[in-house]
């Protein structure tokens, strides 16, 4: 999913649950900022095509797996809230959407997948996504 699913996604899931506080910080921080492990990506990426654009690059590093759910688990109990553990595995559930290649048992063994829904184009999927939470924010407010 792009940056603009889950920061709505986000946005959505703070306004439903009337999160406030530290709570709202950790929706975002657990929503949002996994896509920040992009960056380290980017060496790799310019070494092996420059700067020409190419589709379906694998930018996850496994700080975007399920496997990073049990020390954001261990995290949420230290601060008592659930949001953490609930916001990083809703933004696992929108990245595993997308049919990109995500390798759930990584570091530990290199199994990897396209995703669910993989005969739906992306496009599709997204597009769904938006609409509804775009919706949903409308009708709350």
């Amino acid at each position: 999913m792009t940056i603009l699913s889950h920061v709505l996604v986000t946005a959505l899931g703070v306004n439903i649950l009337n999160l406030a506080g530290n709570d709202v910080l950790y929706a975002y921080t657990f929503g949002v900022l996994p896509d920040l492990d992009h960056i380290v990506k980017i060496p790799n990426y310019l070494k092996d095509n420059g700067f020409k654009f190419v589709r379906k690059y694998p930018w996850r590093t496994f700080l975007q797996e399920p496997v990073m759910l049990l020390p954001i688990a261990v995290f949420s109990l230290v601060v008592a809230s659930f949001v953490p553990f609930l916001f990083f595995g809703i933004h696992l559930l929108l990245d595993y959407l997308i049919s990109y290649e995500k390798k759930p048992l990584s570091p530990f063994f290199g199994y990897s997948t396209k995703g669910i829904f993989k005969n739906t184009k992306d496009i599709y999927k997204e597009g769904f996504i938006l609409l509804t939470v775009v919706v949903c924010l409308i009708l709350l407010s």
